[in-house]
């Protein structure tokens, strides 16, 4: 985006950390801060949504609308490039249930800025990807003709933002890591990277269901599969949000340990499984591994 709110600032940095839970099994580690790329629109939530944000101020949109969950990091993105904008925002939230309750945290920031929430049923929230059912969902929100980004912003637009990150790491580390929700990010990711490195995804979700996605995404973005990636299931730590006492104590360690502000849902899960894979022998001695830190707490 040229908009002079929204000028980001990539590359973002690229700093390797001595840990000797890596450093012990010959493993060098490095840190993709994306989380310093935009102030209010860090990591892949810039990645993915400007080239979304460009298409839809282009097309003449004056307002956006997105999907989430009660705790989604991509509605709360999505709410400030509105304001930073000076455009519209509808969120769609998973849970027809919260719409009596108070906000929490990230739902009344969103608010704050300006986003207007509508609650739907989790039955009909699962079916928003059926053309008819989308069209519906969008009525009832009263937000006919505003551009439709899609829930976690992945979409062959989006997809092509984050390849942008992959070439950002051409030659500088064999395997690439990031946290996955919807996978648009990784899919992006393996794309940009060159031959001989590999894309690493740490689904933050339970079900399996995440291979197909990206295979669909990378399709639709790039006619076909792009760049060599695979997934490292088993580190959802018992679901999305679920944060439990083991998990908040490695990453309040790390971070203390590195002056790293470590983001719960996403970060926390990509560094304890990058720490618990390097411990069984996943990565060979001389790896250069690569966490992408998508975002602040």
């Amino acid at each position: 985006m040229d908009h002079p709110e929204l000028r980001p600032r990539p590359p973002s940095p690229l700093q390797e950390v001595r840990d000797d839970r890596f450093e012990r099994h010959g493993v060098r580690l490095l840190l993709k801060r994306d989380d310093l790329v935009h102030p209010e629109l860090p990591g892949n939530k810039w990645r993915k949504l400007a080239p979304n944000l460009r298409a839809a101020v282009e097309a003449g949109h004056g307002a956006l609308v997105t999907f989430g969950g009660a705790y989604s990091n991509h509605l709360r993105a999505t709410a400030a490039a509105g304001r930073l904008l000076a455009m519209e925002t509808v969120g769609i939230v998973r849970g027809h249930e919260l719409a009596g309750r108070p906000l929490n945290d990230s739902l009344a920031r969103c608010a704050a800025d300006g986003m207007r929430l509508h609650f739907v049923a989790r039955s009909e929230y699962r079916r928003k990807a059926e053309p008819e059912v989308l069209a519906r969902l969008v009525g009832e929100a009263g937000a006919e003709g505003a551009y439709v980004v899609p829930e976690g912003g992945s979409n062959a637009l989006a997809l092509r933002g984050c390849a942008e990150l992959g070439r950002e790491l051409r030659g500088a580390a064999d395997v690439v890591a990031v946290a996955c929700g919807t996978g648009g990010t990784l899919a992006g990711l393996a794309a940009g990277l060159e031959p001989g490195q590999r894309a690493l995804g740490v689904p933050v979700l339970a079900g399996g269901f995440l291979g197909a996605e990206i295979r669909s995404l990378q399709a639709a973005a790039f006619g076909g599969p792009a760049g060599e990636w695979s997934l490292a299931e088993g580190y959802d730590h018992g679901g999305y949000a679920r944060i439990p006492s083991p998990l908040e104590a490695f990453a309040t360690e790390f971070g203390h340990r590195h002056a790293l502000p470590v983001e719960r849902i996403y970060v926390a899960k990509l560094l304890w499984a990058l720490a618990d894979l390097t411990a069984s022998g996943a990565f060979p001695c001389g790896t250069a591994l690569a966490a992408v830190i998508t975002g602040r707490p």
